[in-house]
């Protein structure tokens, strides 16, 4: 039976990352009636980063409602963001209902919003998207691909030792995947699309992988991709033709992409650039749909390494600037 919704709200924040969270905090210093919906944990993306992920940026750039972020080192870890991003949730209060998955958004006659969960149905006079893309990663298409020794996400080394692994990817969360399991003793080949580590890929980082590359203690097949995966082992094109690698893991670091499907459910148009970037107003955030807004990496599309914490934390006070305007 469908819970009809006991209150409307003046806004509904859809994601609890941190910059879901920092748009809340500026919905409650407005004074605004506010609810943060997310359908995992507190800041789900950031839990589900390999273990001992170290940030690119500073603690200083990922701060936000005026909390200090003190980490050990400059560039704090995972579980140094998960702690600090607990104590922001707890030291303001926000409200916030986790586990709840929200199933469809409805822009109403009324010229409000009508939000399906799991659990209730809502409705609020605006919506934020603060979605992130780590949900969705992008697939190999490869037959193979569902046998339950490839994984797309990453998380520790240790089951890894001893074991022949693939790493796909020339990114950062290659990278470091190749070097860390390699470190705790995995048998290491790096099956790259590219013909070079990506420049992106972290500074202190770079010649590491670069020299292990090198001296072959991780082998790297350039310009290949990966045909076929069986139980125990790969096919991959290279430039000198298919082999046949023994194989025990494949680790697919390929990326993820934002839930598009989801926002085209809801209205929201994009662009015809090749990154399908969404329609939005850069000065209030809000998209082709009035009352619908978009923070965070969202607002990139396909381009997920354009927006971070630390540069999108603004868009929380542009949102909530432009929905006291129009109160």
């Amino acid at each position: 039976m469908e819970h009809q919704p006991e209150v409307k709200w003046d806004v509904i924040i859809i994601g609890a990352g941190p910059i879901g969270l920092a748009c809340a905090i500026e919905a409650k210093k407005a004074g605004l009636r506010y609810l943060i919906l997310e359908k995992g944990c507190l800041v789900n993306s950031l839990y589900n980063y390999p273990h001992n992920m170290t940030f690119f940026s500073t603690s200083d750039r990922l701060e936000i409602g005026g909390v200090p972020f003190i980490s050990n080192n400059p560039k704090p870890t995972r579980p140094e963001a998960l702690e600090y991003y607990r104590r922001v949730c707890s030291s303001w209060q926000l409200n916030v209902h986790l586990y709840e998955a929200v199933k469809s958004v409805i822009r109403t006659e009324r010229n409000d919003f009508k939000i399906e969960t799991t659990k209730m149905v809502y409705a609020a006079q605006a919506v934020i998207l603060a979605l992130g893309f780590y949900d969705l990663p992008y697939l190999l298409h490869v037959e193979g691909e569902d046998l339950p020794k490839v994984k797309h996400y990453y998380d520790e080394p240790h089951p890894y030792f001893a074991q022949k692994v693939a790493v796909v990817g020339a990114a950062n969360s290659a990278v470091d995947v190749a070097l860390e399991t390699w470190r705790k003793g995995a048998d290491v080949t790096m099956i790259i699309r590219e013909s070079e580590i990506r420049e992106s890929v972290k500074y202190w980082v770079k010649p590491d992988i670069e020299n292990r590359i090198k001296e072959g203690s991780i082998k790297a097949y350039f310009n290949s991709t990966i045909l076929r995966i069986t139980p125990h082992t790969i096919e991959v094109k290279t430039p000198k033709g298919k082999i046949t690698l023994e194989n025990d893991f494949v680790l697919a670091m390929t990326g993820y992409q934002p839930p598009f499907d989801f926002m085209k459910a809801m209205g929201v148009t994009f662009g015809a650039d090749e990154f399908h970037t969404p329609v939005y107003n850069e000065q209030t955030m809000e998209s082709n749909v009035p009352g619908l807004y978009l923070a965070g990496v969202v607002v990139g599309g396909l381009k997920t390494n354009k927006w971070f914490i630390e540069n999108s934390r603004v868009h929380a006070g542009l949102i909530i600037n432009h929905l006291k305007s129009i109160r």
